[in-house]
């Protein structure tokens, strides 16, 4: 687990820039640095050491220093991908799972991202071909920011990183904001900057000749659709879930659990249980307000399964982490939950490197409330032409009421009523909609987005043709836009602010593919 940053330039490299830009993600690898500088190129990372601590440096070399990766994550599979590998012929010089990337690089080319299983942040120096690969997992564990222009491409885990480049202009992108008032968070390929972009999960990166090609190389599809049994379909996911935890538990370093009682977590602790030779230490936290603490439940599962549990009350005093926060973020980020998170991280890394959670059950078994009242809605006929009609009716007569007020809830529920499925649900999932955007923007912001639609970002994901039915396009939805830009961006920063790594069995693709082929009325 590292940090990455870099840089390809038609200029000499700067090591000066290139060392800022690692100092300042040092949080993310605090155990080792590295670095490769030639010509214009410059390659930079920050270790946090997990496998192979001795001899895992980076950056690594193939065998003739032809292909030269700084990486960021854990390729699960590295093992078998070693053993392929070394059968043609290829020389091995370390045990870290890094060391795979340059050979199946040489091995298959760009497309070698396909055979990885696990969650990275990659950049690959080919130096015959003057060409730098960049690549991010499957559905955006690992995060990944770069920009383009014609002196040439930089790139890094953060933006903090990019930002120490002098040259960078700090203008704020207004698309970008436009869309993090109604998602509150910043969605990909946006960034609040303007000319730096996220890259995308799932996707390639190729700068090559002063050329950017990008490639998506892995979408989740729900057809077809499982033909057997429901027992027997427990059972494979059983095992796909075991499968998924064990492999997870790869680790030179002490290894732990989050633990909040709900069915996800829990399961990921039960699965490690059952694996390890000894108590699993597990962290929860909780609240002095009852109806937000959920301890009793994570003791009642430390206490089947004999964990070793810690806890931690916390008393969130959000004012004064805040700068904190916000250094950390690097941008706009408005879910709560970030605070809390930011806490339990800091208090697992006090025993433990490497901590497993339940992240990506919900948005594979339709676990958020949201997704059976939209369900509900349409069952109940409230998606006719008269009901929205009567809706948009009772809307524009109600008065203006602040948000949260009776009269202010009573007019946002007309409007949501009023809206076809995709514009209902999108209003369940956004803070700001559209007219209230508008009452808060200058002339210059709205002259700025008024042709942006930020909903159209749900309609592409919504209208994809693969998926057959109204409950998948929701939940794929959600694995293509709130997973990545919201719930994976607060895992990754809060725990890699306390230089503590994090996994999450539930996002394995295998097991994601096989829950996306049940039948939608298992889920939800």
């Amino acid at each position: 687990m590292c940090g990455i940053a870099g840089f390809l330039t038609a200029q000499p490299a700067d090591p000066d820039l290139l060392a800022r830009m690692c100092e300042v993600i040092g949080h993310r690898g605090p155990d080792d640095d590295g670095f490769l500088v030639e010509g214009g190129l410059g390659l930079g990372m920050r270790r946090l050491a997990i496998i192979d601590l001795d001899s895992g440096r980076q950056p690594i070399w193939n065998e003739d220093e032809t292909i030269a990766v700084v990486f960021n994550g854990e390729i699960y599979n590295h093992r078998q991908l070693r053993a392929e590998l070394e059968a043609a012929g290829h020389r091995f010089r370390t045990r870290t799972d890094t060391e795979c990337l340059v050979h199946l690089y040489e091995s298959e080319g760009v497309s070698f991202v396909r055979r990885l299983r696990g969650m990275f942040a990659i950049a690959l120096w080919d130096r015959p071909r003057g060409r730098l690969v960049l690549a991010r997992d499957r559905v955006g564990k690992k995060p990944l920011v770069y920009r383009v222009d014609e002196r040439g491409i930089w790139f890094a885990s953060e933006l903090k990183s990019l930002l120490q480049d002098p040259a960078v202009q700090r203008t704020v992108d207004r698309v970008a904001l436009h869309h993090y008032l109604t998602y509150q968070y910043v969605p990909a390929p946006w960034t609040i900057f303007d000319g730096i972009r996220k890259l995308p999960p799932a996707t390639t990166l190729v700068y090559e000749s002063g050329k950017v090609t990008l490639d998506r190389y892995w979408r989740l599809s729900y057809e077809p659709k499982w033909n057997g049994d429901e027992r027997t379909a427990l059972e494979e996911l059983h095992e796909l879930l075991v499968d998924s935890t064990r492999v997870r538990l790869m680790s030179d370093r002490p290894l732990g659990a989050f633990l909040s009682g709900g069915l996800d977590s829990s399961l990921v602790v039960a699965a490690m249980s059952d694996i390890a030779t000894g108590p699993v230490k597990t962290f929860s936290i909780g609240f002095d307000e009852r109806q937000f603490d959920e301890r009793a439940y994570a003791r009642l599962v430390a206490e089947r399964f004999g964990t070793e549990h810690h806890e931690l009350v916390v008393s969130p005093r959000a004012a004064e982490i805040l700068p904190e926060l916000v250094w950390h973020y690097d941008e706009p980020y408005a879910d709560s939950s970030a605070v809390p998170s930011f806490y339990l991280a800091r208090m697992t890394r006090e025993q433990v490197v490497v901590a497993l959670n339940g992240d990506g059950g919900d948005e594979s078994f339709g676990g958020y409330a949201r997704y059976a009242a939209a369900l509900q809605a349409r069952r109940f006929g409230l998606s006719s032409a008269p009901t929205r009609r009567a809706a948009a009716w009772l809307h524009r007569r109600l008065p203006d009421g602040e948000r949260g007020t009776l009269y202010g809830k009573a007019k946002r529920f007309a409007g949501v009523l009023a809206k076809e499925d995709a514009r209902r649900y999108a209003s369940l999932i956004s803070y700001f909609d559209t007219e209230e955007k508008c009452r808060l923007y200058t002339p210059a912001m709205r002259a700025a987005v008024e042709a942006v639609d930020s909903y159209e970002l749900i309609d592409r994901s919504l209208d994809e043709p693969d998926a057959c039915n109204f409950a998948d396009r929701l939940l794929r939805l959600d694995v293509e836009t709130y997973l990545p830009g919201d719930l994976l961006v607060k895992m990754d920063i809060a725990t890699m602010a306390s230089s503590l790594e994090a996994r999450s069995p539930f996002l394995d693709h295998h097991l994601m593919e096989f829950a996306a082929s049940l039948p939608s009325a298992w889920k939800i």
